[in-house]
Parts: structure tokens; C-alpha cells; sequence
């Protein structure tokens, strides 16, 4: 099943089914970043091969915060720092190309292929030499059991999505142990995501209670090219180091150290030797410390990683009413957002996006967004017309003020401009934003996974497989939130999604996408902000790593490394 990643600040655009390999990213550290006109499909990661790249040495990673969940398929496990950690310890059956090909993941599966299309029927060989780290070898009951935990059928696990087990009738043993037999009683297109990736060992699922509490202060059993060394909370730093029970490719770093620091001290931890990278993301200030920095590299490609805004339309929300969230939306001005984030930054434009499926330039793209648009006095008449009339400085209704309740994380720069523009000009048109910040490691679990805001922005770390990957955050199911943190849907848009992730036609399929797209605009669930310029600040020394494009489900933590 695929679901998106989310990183608590703000960025852009969403994701491409086909992109075209382009020529690479200009390296010139002294100009500015390319923007909209930036090419698509390319990574610009200094590639090395394995020879030139020395054995040993620790990857230095920065992150925003630790897994709230090892269990990535737990509402609470979907941050996208979370799951950079888990994909150096648990195995991918699915390998994400920069150009968004997917391709199988040889050390773990021998082969996938679609054996029959009607009735759907997937077959999966896993590589023979892979074990759990209890000794036990991969095999067609881990599969089994993740279809079980994640098929939506029993409501005591805590998942954050359904998407593709629920379209699956049963899984089977084939010929040996190791091959596992999914036929499906619905079809489901992207079968070749994240559905069974990261897979799961069977006993994580043995219960709801091991599902949803069991792996949330550690991963119990690993397979992967590194295993656990150090979970220090108090240090706010996990340690990985190599598995000597890997069977594939040896990696050639020695031990990653994911460590946690907040954002606004990113380029002083680089600058010091205490990290090895990070992502410039919107911050005009990391952008022009990294350029002046010896010995670092910045290093731009498109990624499926943007900004937006999502509203709250709970009953508990000022928010609850569709015809309101589209009226505020009229009042924000993204473009204006754009430019004061990124302005200074790229050459040239940086587009906003009308889509909430599909990246700038992708197959599918086309701007949805007319019924939500930037119009202030549009928005006024809208708000006059719903009841909230102007009162001094802020409207009311049946003496309420139209107050709301802006939830951001902190310590994050960019995340407190972005609300702070929004703020001025929800003003302008009477309506009053509340700026609440709330601490990075709180952000998540305690406010946006429970829906305690009525509006809030984080980035989306979307996938090669769009449609399958949203399903969770435009689908409204009244027994589980899923990724639809602002409870906010349709029967109609239900029904769309479903069509789309059953369609194997992939013209017939990018139509229902846009479809479904036309609905969400309407329904006022969130607004897409600006397509960042995807770029990394990393040391020059480093190979195999940088800005990778879509090539992040997994990372290559295999060959990733140093030079000297």
C-alpha cells in the first residue's frame, strides 16, 4: 500500500506517474536554483561507483524529530523521518528510480509479476537467502499477516491507511514457502508501491496491540542492510550500524547517525562537521549560508515533496462548513506566499499547483484549482452570503467571531512565515487567524493525527504511484481518519478514488484522478502551496547521496558514502 510521508514544516507539488529522464541540474553553487523550469527525472547525487567510495564512516543525517511509531503502517508511524529509519532496517520488495520507474528490489524478492488480470492475481518469489533477524526466513505468512492488519476489516488496528489490502480477497502460499500467491477481488492499479513495503514481520500483527503499541519504542525484528545500535530519546539520536546477517551487497558506510536539530540550526551543525547534509527546503537564509560554506555542494532536483494547508472540517471546527473553508481559500494568495519564500532563491518563477495529485509537468497534471482561486472581494461576497458579516475588523455570526486556529510547529522558520502571511491576509478580508505554535515533537502525534487544529501546513513526501499513494487523505470513512487528519470527504470523491485505484487503464485512470481533484477544490480540503526547488546542501565528499529525486523509497543506503 502506498501512503505519503509527512515533514512538519511546508514545501510542494504532488506526484508523477510518468516523468521524463531530462539532462541534470546545473551544480553552480553561485547562482540561483532553477525553478518551475527546472527538468524532471533527474537526480544529481555525485554517483560514484563502488570502487572510488571508501569502506567504513558514519553518515551524519539530520531530522526533525524520532519515530512517534517503528511501525510505519501505524497512524501514529507516518513521519517521513520515521521512515528513512525504518527503510535501513526492514526490507522494500520495490525500488523508486529519480526518473519514478519502479523496479523489484533484488535483494529481497527474486520477482513480482501480474499473472492474470481478471480475476487481478500477483505473485511474488522472495529471495531465498533473506531472513528475519530471529533467523526466520521471509516468507508468504508475513504477507498474510500484513493483509489481515491492514484490510480494514478488524477496527482494533490503528492503521493509517487501507488502501490496496482492502482490495484484496486472500493470500496464499505458492510452490515453496517463498512464494506468495495475492489474488485480489478488486482490482487495484498500483500494485507496485507500497503495497507489503516496508514489509513486516508476522508477529507484529499477531494482535492489535502489538500492531499499534508493540513497535513504538523500537523495531523488534529487522531485515535490512543495517540493524538498531543506539534509540537514545534524551540524545534525540538513533544509530544504524551493519547487519552482518545482511545477504545482499555489503554497504559502505560503517553506521548513519539520524540526530535531531531544529531547523533554524541546520547550517551551523553543518558548518561545525556535526551533520553532512541538509535540505534547503523553502529557507532563503540555509540557501545563502550553504552557498558561502567550503567543502559543500548544493545539489537540486524535483522531488514529490510540497507545501500545502489543510483545514479542519470536524464538527469541533469553526471550519465545519465547506462553503466557509472555499471562501477562506479565496482569501489566501499562494502566489504572493510563493514569491516571499522562494523569491529570493530561484531564477525565474516558481509555480503554485491547481492539483493535489499530480507534480507540475507530470502525464496527469492539469490545474483544478479555478473554484478555489485567489479572488479577495470574491472572497468577501462569499462570506457575506454564508452569514458572517464584517464587524469592526473581524466578521461575526450569530455572535460568534470568525476566529481560527492556525496549529504550526516550532522552532521552524519557514513554517511561521507561511502562517504569518496567511494571517495578514485572512485579515484583510475579516477573518481573524490565531497562530498557535506547538513543539515539532508534539506536532504530529498530539495535534494534526487527532485533528486538534482547524487549519495547519506540513509538507506531503509523496511516491511514484500518486492515486493509491492519496487514497488515505481525500477518502472519508467515518471509522477511521486514515491520512484525512481535517475529516473532510465525499460519498462522490469516495467513489472517484475507488474507480481510479481499480483502473488499470492509466489514460482512464489519470481522468478519474482529475475528477476526484475537481471535487476536493470544492469541498475545501486543503490548498497546495508552491513546488520547492528540491535542494540539498551536502558535503562535496559525499557520493551516491544528495538531491535523489524520486529515488527515496528506499534511500541507496547500499552505496552511499564517501570519497575521501
Amino acid at each position: 500500500m502506498s501512503r505519503r510521508t509527512k515533514v512538519g514544516v511546508t514545501a510542494l507539488a504532488v506526484v508523477a506517474l510518468t516523468l521524463t529522464a531530462c539532462g541534470g541540474p546545473s551544480n553552480n553553487a553561485n547562482s540561483g536554483l532553477k525553478g518551475a523550469d527546472n527538468a524532471i527525472g533527474q537526480a544529481d547525487i555525485n554517483p560514484q561507483d563502488a570502487a572510488k567510495v571508501k569502506d567504513g564512516g558514519e553518515f551524519r543525517w539530520p531530522v526533525d524529530q524520532l519515530p512517534d511509531n517503528w511501525n510505519y503502517n501505524q497512524l501514529d508511524g507516518t513521519n517521513a523521518d520515521g521512515r528513512r529509519m525504518i527503510d535501513t532496517v526492514m526490507p522494500n520488495l520495490f525500488k523508486q528510480q529519480p526518473d519514478s520507474k519502479i523496479v523489484v528490489n533484488k535483494d529481497v524478492l527474486d520477482d513480482a509479476k501480474l499473472a492474470s488480470s481478471d480475476p487481478q492475481v500477483v505473485e511474488y518469489k522472495i529471495n531465498s537467502k533473506a531472513k528475519w533477524s530471529d533467523g526466520t526466513a521471509l516468507s508468504w505468512q508475513d504477507f498474510e499477516a500484513m493483509w489481515k492488519s491492514l484490510n480494514g476489516t478488524d477496527k482494533a488496528f490503528e492503521v493509517a491507511g487501507t488502501t490496496g489490502y482492502e482490495d484484496i480477497e486472500k493470500v496464499e502460499k505458492g510452490a515453496t514457502d517463498q512464494d506468495v500467491k495475492v489474488t485480489f477481488k478488486k482490482k487495484f492499479a498500483e500494485w507496485q508501491g507500497g503495497l507489503f513495503s516496508p514489509l513486516y514481520p508476522k508477529a507484529m500483527s499477531s494482535s492489535p496491540e502489538e500492531f499499534n503499541k508493540g513497535w513504538a519504542d523500537a523495531p523488534k525484528i529487522t531485515a535490512g542492510p543495517f540493524k538498531i545500535g543506539t534509540i537514545d530519546r534524551t540524545a534525540k539520536l538513533v544509530t544504524v550500524v551493519q547487519d552482518p546477517a545482511w545477504w545482499g551487497p555489503k554497504p559502505k558506510l560503517e553506521k548513519i547517525t539520524f540526530r535531531q536539530v531544529d531547523r533554524p540550526a541546520l547550517a551551523d551543525a553543518l558548518a561545525n562537521g556535526q551533520i553532512d547534509f541538509f535540505d534547503i527546503g523553502s529557507s532563503i537564509d540555509n540557501f545563502t549560508r550553504a552557498k558561502s560554506m567550503q567543502g559543500v555542494t548544493i545539489r537540486q532536483a524535483i522531488t514529490p515533496d510540497y507545501s500545502h494547508i489543510t483545514f479542519n472540517g470536524a464538527d469541533s471546527s469553526v471550519l465545519k462548513d465547506p462553503k466557509l473553508r472555499v471562501a477562506l481559500m479565496r482569501g489566501i494568495d499562494t502566489k504572493t506566499i510563493t514569491k516571499a519564500l522562494l523569491g529570493q532563491m530561484i531564477k525565474g518563477d516558481a509555480q503554485v499547483t491547481g492539483n493535489h495529485f499530480f507534480l507540475l509537468g507530470s502525464a496527469g497534471y492539469k490545474d483544478n484549482s479555478a473554484v478555489a482561486s485567489f479572488d479577495k472581494e470574491a472572497a468577501k461576497k462569499q462570506l457575506d452570503e454564508l452569514g458572517w458579516k464584517l464587524e469592526g475588523e473581524t466578521r461575526k455570526k450569530d455572535g460568534k467571531e470568525l476566529v481560527v486556529r492556525y496549529v504550526i510547529p516550532t522552532p521552524n522558520p519557514t513554517s511561521d512565515q507561511i502562517a504569518k502571511l496567511v494571517q495578514s491576509q485572512l485579515k484583510e478580508i475579516g477573518a481573524k487567524v490565531d497562530i498557535q505554535a506547538v513543539p515539532s515533537t508534539d506536532f504530529f502525534k498530539q495535534f494534526v493525527n487527532v485533528g486538534n487544529f482547524d487549519m495547519t501546513g506540513f509538507r506531503w513526501l509523496a511516491s511514484a504511484t500518486p492515486i493509491s499513494d492519496s487514497k488515505g487523505i481525500y477518502t472519508l470513512d467515518p471509522a477511521s481518519t486514515n491520512q484525512n487528519y481535517g475529516r473532510i470527504g465525499s460519498e462522490e470523491v469516495n467513489k472517484l478514488l475507488e474507480q481510479a485505484n481499480g483502473e488499470l487503464d492509466e489514460t482512464k485512470r489519470l481522468e478519474l484522478a482529475n475528477e476526484a481533484d475537481k471535487k476536493i477544490w470544492e469541498l475545501g480540503h486543503q490548498i497546495p502551496l508552491y513546488q520547492l526547488p528540491g535542494a540539498v546542501a551536502v558535503k562535496s565528499n559525499v557520493a551516491n547521496f544528495g538531491a535523489v529525486a524520486y529515488a527515496n523509497r528506499p534511500y541507496d543506503y547500499i552505496n552511499m558514502g564517501f570519497t575521501e
